[in-house]
């Protein structure tokens, strides 16, 4: 359209008259200085809002070129950088551990940037080489079943599945894991071993992080040995200053519209006001709770069953999978914290990334208010790292107590022996610390900056989408004790859905969900035999399964021998969904085994029962090739399940130790042994 009426202008046009007139430079002239004026104001306004107490925490170099592409390659050189560190995180601990490592790199001349496999162009590692002096370092968490975190996947695959040439480049990984899962650090193992198969050279060796115990400790045990190494391979030498510095600078914004605040969206502003599908980690349903009910009979402890209104978010689900909530932290303990740094919580304000390479400009969604953040996008219940204690320290007026804060987060053993008992053992969170060391007043926005994200909280579904396609249940307990220091400890997600009680006459309380999807799977045809072990709230699973099964019978189908182990401690007080599993079991629905652990004097576990019923279980696992599944706590009942296991495959299958590991490991591969366990 605008070309064409260009060619249709009279020639004469064009060379009869000059470009700008006078009054066309007048006004161009007025809008220049007017538009240097407005920026020139705006940025003293800027500088004004970031004037804050810092006392030795000084900001990183800025660099003030601006990168859109996932070129890391081209970040790195354009800001002089060697080192990049990247995580696979599904909780935020791998990247937190990945953002001190780089933050940590200037002290030994090796300035770093972080980044996520997940927005970098991962193929561009085989250059790296070709920056002198260059260091790729990753830290890999190992989530569900041995399985690479949601952000590192695609990373995954391919170094798995292509034969690269990664001759030159200079590698260390560090593994995020947990003991108590079989699986251990599978992912960092991997990626450690592959790496150095394609022909990369391993700077130092790999570290593993057990997230059962102290996954600090491990962390920095592996740190200090990383850089001394580091140093000695590239020639270099630390500059023995230990600077703190802020990674985010502090941006108040009292003037923007309200209709700009983020009030707790995850990620797209008025998200939560203006529903739109699909729906999923960054974009959560809003649902309604339309049931919240007490399973526990008596005994003092809770047990709600809930349930989650998706009718139009054209959400799917099976049994198996997993509901995620994005619950918020408790009232008090966000106004403890805000009273502790002398903060006005309704201060909107913005944080903001001081590398504009990075592709994480924010730590949260801004601006917000702190209330907001300390409400919805921040882990004020975690217990607090060293590092965070470390950075604290420089807030505390009296001396004794900085000295104690750099105590307990230095890497001397008796420090470390002492921030396993004053943090660890005594479960001590930011508000704990900040009470008990009085001197200490941090800013409100470093203490954001400092605490790590808030996550999702993941349960499994306990029931079945074939008889409930428009509801989510959700079985969980609340999570309530007393510390070491006489406290009383909440479970952030539990205590938040226990205050979420639909009532009469009133709009129905509503979560921020999603769902998660699980190989944690029925098998495909009914009439396959199964064993499910879940004690507690591990049943949670298998409720849906009963439902699918039962749902299979009405519709005519032949159902196989379908036996449920389910333990609590007294018949009277925690059997949950009494009614419902007694009705099964009397419509033979499924083979009800149950285990009262102290309605007598000697205690009976589920584990009791099965090693009665060795026969049972060699009947369904080795002469029908059935399925075996266990839900609940990893640590001791996922184990002892699994030992009996093995003991009824050698016992009655004739098999040796080795030969019954590797017929389970076989029952795992064709999916027929799963687990959905925590720890």
């Amino acid at each position: 359209m605008d070309a064409q009426a260009e060619t249709e202008m009279p020639t004469g046009s064009v060379s009869d008259e000059p470009f700008l007139g006078p009054l066309d430079i007048i006004l161009l002239v007025s809008l220049l200085a007017g538009t240097a004026w407005y920026l020139l104001k705006g940025k003293k306004k800027e500088n004004q809002a970031s004037q804050f107490k810092s006392y030795s925490i000084q900001p990183t170099t800025v660099n003030t070129m601006t990168m859109v592409e996932n070129s890391f390659i081209k970040k790195l050189q354009s800001s002089g950088r060697r080192l990049v560190v990247f995580y696979g995180s599904q909780t935020g601990t791998a990247e937190e551990f990945a953002g001190r490592l780089a933050k940590e790199g200037i002290r030994y001349q090796m300035k770093g940037m972080v980044a996520d496999p997940e927005e970098c162009n991962m193929e561009e590692l085989l250059m790296l080489k070709d920056i002198d002096k260059s260091l790729a370092v990753f830290c890999l968490a190992t989530y569900g079943e041995g399985d690479p975190t949601d952000n590192c996947m695609e990373f995954y695959d391919w170094i798995q599945n292509n034969d690269l040439d990664m001759t030159g480049l200079n590698y260390a990984v560090f593994g995020l894991g947990n003991k108590t899962y079989e699986h251990y650090n599978k992912v960092g193992i991997y990626v450690d071993k592959r790496l150095e198969e394609l022909g990369a050279n391993r700077v130092f060796e790999l570290g593993l992080g057990d997230d059962d115990a102290n996954i600090e400790d491990y962390f920095i045990t592996w740190k200090e040995k990383f850089w001394p190494t580091v140093c000695d391979f590239f020639g270099i030498e630390s500059t023995g200053e230990d600077v703190l510095m802020r990674q985010y600078r502090l941006l108040e914004q009292p003037d923007v519209g309200a209709d700009r605040i983020y009030t707790g969206e995850v990620a797209r502003l008025h998200s939560l006001q203006t529903q739109r599908p699909p729906f999923d980690a960054k974009n959560p349903f809003l649902a309604p709770i339309k049931v919240n009910r007490e399973l526990h009979k008596a005994g003092g402890r809770s047990c709600m069953h809930v349930e989650f209104d998706i009718e139009g978010s054209k959400m799917r689900y099976e049994a198996g999978d997993h509901l995620a909530m994005y619950p918020v932290n408790d009232r008090d303990l966000v106004e403890r914290l805000g009273k502790l740094c002398n903060a006005d919580l309704e201060t909107v304000f913005s944080l903001i990334n001081t590398d504009t390479d990075s592709s994480k400009k924010h730590p949260f969604p801004c601006p917000t208010t702190y209330r907001t953040a300390l409400t919805h996008y921040l882990e004020i219940t975690a217990l607090p790292r060293t590092h965070i204690l470390k950075e604290l320290a420089e807030y505390c007026t009296e001396e004794k107590d900085k000295e104690f804060l750099r105590f307990i987060s230095s890497t001397a053993p008796e420090g470390k022996a002492k921030y396993q008992e004053w943090v660890q053992d005594s479960c001590r969170n930011i508000v704990h610390v900040l009470e008990d060391i009085p001197s200490c007043h941090p800013p409100i926005d470093h203490v954001c900056e400092l605490l790590p994200r808030l996550q999702p909280r993941y349960y499994s579904i306990s029931s079945s989408s074939k008889i409930h396609p428009t509801t989510v249940h959700v079985t969980a307990v609340l999570v309530k004790y007393e510390t070491k220091t006489g406290r009383l400890n909440k479970g952030v997600a539990t205590t938040f859905l226990a205050e979420k009680h639909p009532n009469d006459g009133e709009p129905l309380p509503r979560v921020p969900i999603f769902i998660r999807k699980s190989q944690f799977r029925l098998p495909p045809k009914p009439e396959t035999p199964v064993i499910m072990v879940g004690p507690g709230t591990g049943l949670a699973p298998f409720r849906g399964f009963i439902q699918e099964r039962d749902f299979s019978k009405q519709e005519g189908k032949d159902i196989g021998q379908t036996t449920l182990y389910f333990g609590c401690r007294k018949r009277s007080e925690d059997y949950i969904y009494e009614d419902e599993l007694e009705d099964y079991s009397k419509r033979g629905i499924i083979n009800l085994r149950v285990a009262f652990s102290r309605d007598q004097e000697k205690k009976v576990y589920v584990t009791h029962l099965l090693e009665q019923d060795s026969d049972l279980i060699w009947n369904v696992i080795g002469e029908n090739k059935g399925h075996f599944y266990i839900c609940g706590d990893a640590k001791n009942m996922a184990t002892d399940v699994r030992n009996i296991l093995l003991k009824v495959i050698r016992s009655k299958g004739g098999l040796s130790e080795t030969e019954a590991q590797q017929y389970i490991k076989k029952m795992e591969a064709q999916k027929r042994y799963s687990a959905d366990v925590w720890s």
